[in-house]
C-alpha cells in the first residue's frame, strides 16, 4: 500500500473519486484506484470507455455521451454490467463523493477478469469504472495562436474500430508520439481514398474558401460528441454571416488544403484553430473567426445549455 501511495504521489494528475463494480463502491485514494491485472481491459484491450465534462457543478451532455457508449459496447461484444439508468447515477454519484465542480469524467466498461485468453474466462462478470479527474488541460497557445499539425503516416483505423471508443488507442498514440518528435502539436489521418479522417483523440473540421463548415462523414471516423454538437450550433454562424453553410461529406485532401480555417474539436479541446498543415499554412496562417465563434458557442452551451445535469454535492 505505501508503495502504491508513493507511486500515486509521483503522478501530476490527481483523481478525485473512482467507482468500481468490481470493489463495490466509490474510493477517494488514488492508491485504491485498481484493478486487476487479467481483466480483459488491461492484457487484451477488450473494453471501451467515454468521457463527460464537469463544468462548474453540472454535467455536460452526458446523455450523447452514454448513446456513444452504449453502441460501442454493442460493436464491442460487451455484455452490459448495469442498466443504462445505474450507470447514469453511478456517475453522478462519483461526482458528487469527488467534490470536484469543475474536470472530467471518465468511464469505462470491461469484460472482466479470469484468465489471459483471447476470449473473457467462462463466467467473467463484466465491470463499470468510473474516474473523476481535472480533465486534460492544452496550451493557451493553441488558442491564440492555433496549432501546427502533420498527415500521419500511420494508417487510419478500419471503420468498425474508428467508430467504436475502445481502449485500444495504439494508431492514435503512435501519431501522437510521431507528430510530438517532429516538433508539431497533432497530426490528421488520411483514408485509403485520400480523404481527410480524423486526428489524434479529436475530430476535425473546416472552413471552405466558400465559407461552408464542412466535416468528414462519420462512417469511418469517431463520432465526436463535441463536434456532432458544434455541427448543431454551426447554423447560427450561418445566420451572423460568418459561415454560408454547414455540411457532413468526404473532403479529399487537396480540397481540404484550400481551406480558410481548419478546426480541432473534442470534449476537452473543445474548439481550436490549426494555422499549419504538413508546413503549409492554413489560410492566412493565423488563427480565424469561425474557431473563435464555435469556441464560444460552445462554451456558452456547456455553462448554460440544456444540456447540463446538475450535481447534488
Amino acid at each position: 500500500m505505501a508503495a502504491l501511495q508513493l507511486l500515486r504521489q509521483r503522478q501530476p494528475v490527481k483523481f478525485t473519486a473512482f467507482y468500481s463494480s468490481q470493489l463495490g463502491g466509490i474510493v477517494t485514494d488514488p492508491a485504491l484506484m485498481v484493478l486487476p491485472f487479467d481483466d480483459h481491459m488491461v492484457h487484451r484491450g477488450h473494453g471501451i470507455f467515454d468521457t463527460a465534462g464537469l463544468v462548474n457543478g453540472r454535467i455536460y451532455d452526458l446523455e450523447a455521451h452514454l448513446d456513444r457508449f452504449l453502441r460501442s459496447a454493442d460493436h464491442s461484444a460487451l455484455a452490459l454490467p448495469c442498466s443504462r439508468e445505474e450507470m447514469r447515477e453511478i456517475i453522478i454519484g462519483t461526482v458528487a463523493a469527488s467534490g470536484q465542480r469543475d474536470g472530467a469524467i471518465r468511464y469505462w466498461i470491461s469484460s472482466g477478469p479470469g484468465n489471459l485468453d483471447l476470449t473473457p474466462a467462462a463466467g467473467a462478470e463484466p465491470a463499470f469504472f468510473v474516474m473523476v479527474f481535472p480533465g486534460l488541460v492544452y496550451p493557451e497557445r493553441w488558442y491564440t495562436q492555433g496549432l501546427r499539425v502533420m498527415t500521419t503516416t500511420f494508417p487510419i483505423k478500419p471503420s468498425l474500430y474508428a467508430i467504436t471508443k475502445s481502449t485500444n488507442y495504439l494508431p492514435n498514440v503512435l501519431m501522437q508520439l510521431e507528430a510530438k518528435r517532429a516538433g508539431l502539436d497533432n497530426g490528421v489521418f488520411l483514408d485509403a481514398n485520400g480523404n481527410v479522417g480524423e486526428s489524434s483523440n479529436m475530430n476535425v473540421g473546416f472552413v471552405s474558401s466558400d465559407g461552408v463548415f464542412r466535416h468528414p462523414k462519420f462512417d469511418h471516423i469517431l463520432a465526436g460528441c463535441t463536434a456532432l454538437r458544434a455541427l448543431d450550433l454551426a447554423p447560427k454562424l450561418v445566420d451572423r454571416g460568418l459561415l454560408a453553410g454547414v455540411e457532413v461529406c468526404d473532403i479529399p485532401a487537396a480540397e481540404a488544403r484550400t481551406a480558410r480555417e481548419m478546426l480541432l474539436m473534442g470534449s476537452s479541446v473543445r474548439v481550436a484553430p490549426i494555422v499549419e498543415w504538413d508546413g503549409h499554412a492554413v489560410g492566412d496562417g493565423k488563427p480565424g473567426p469561425v474557431a473563435k465563434a464555435l469556441l464560444e458557442l460552445i462554451d456558452e452551451d456547456m455553462r448554460t445549455g440544456e444540456r447540463l445535469i446538475t450535481v447534488d454535492y
